[in-house]
């Protein structure tokens, strides 16, 4: 019985095939992120990528009762108190800056370098290309994320104008376990809507970040009482709630 003609030609047929795919895949990639960040230039995000991981983290513990804590507000419906906070405690070179201060990250790494600790180099901007559509991540996992978070981070600053990195990420980070957002945060902590938070109580919220597990906004101790006032004063010094003006 004579081998089939079809069966020796058809598997090179597919790994050609196959390898002809490779090569389009960065492509896809490449093609999909850059849709994926301008469509939320104009629509608000339902959910962010770690609050879907913390949401996952829940149900796997068997906390089938555990809901992440989210309410979106557009930036001209908080106070403004709640986006100068945040700069002033995050990222006071925001306003000027491509997406990297390659200034505090040297910094941070000296300091590290040093042994003391730091508050880290990030942006707000790498801040929210991380939190909404990336992880955390450990080990190898984590020099993978910096990589991806860089390139996510630069389509952020390439296709959002500022107010609205400044309004996604006062929206998805994460101000306490399972609370996302300075509303979430404003309403589980101090009984409010988060355009009635004084200037004070955003820098309380700001004080946690970037370790809202380690912190508490709700029972502030030593370490956050005196970051909240370095921040007020922080506040004042980049000009208050006229600071927004600045931006784009």
């Amino acid at each position: 019985m004579q081998p089939s003609d079809e069966g020796p030609i058809d598997v090179p047929r597919r790994q050609r095939r196959l390898r002809g795919w490779w090569w389009k895949l960065p492509l896809l990639a490449v093609g999909f992120s850059v849709l994926q960040v301008l469509a939320l230039r104009f629509v608000d995000p339902p959910f962010s990528s770690f609050m879907a991981i913390r949401q996952t983290q829940a149900w796997i513990e068997g906390g089938w009762t555990f809901r992440i804590a989210y309410d979106w507000r557009d930036l001209q419906d908080m106070s403004r108190n709640v986006p100068v906070a945040l700069v002033a405690s995050e990222d006071q070179a925001f306003a000027h800056h491509n997406g990297f201060d390659l200034q505090a990250i040297e910094k941070a790494r000296k300091s590290n370098a040093r042994g003391k600790r730091v508050r880290g180099g990030s942006t707000i901007s790498q801040q929210t290309a991380k939190n909404l559509f990336l992880w955390s991540g450990d080990g190898w996992t984590r020099f993978v994320r910096k990589g991806v978070e860089a390139w996510y981070t630069v389509l952020i600053e390439a296709l959002w104008p500022k107010q609205r990195i400044l309004e996604v990420y006062a929206n998805i980070a994460e101000f306490g376990d399972g609370v996302y957002g300075a509303q979430a945060a404003a309403r589980t902590y101090f009984r409010k809507d988060a355009q009635n938070l004084s200037a004070s109580q955003a820098a309380r919220l700001a004080a946690v970040l970037p370790s809202p597990k380690r912190y508490s906004a709700g029972r502030p101790g030593p370490y956050v009482q005196r970051r909240t006032r370095a921040i007020e004063r922080q506040m004042r010094a980049i000009g208050g709630s006229g600071y927004l003006q600045t931006l784009d």
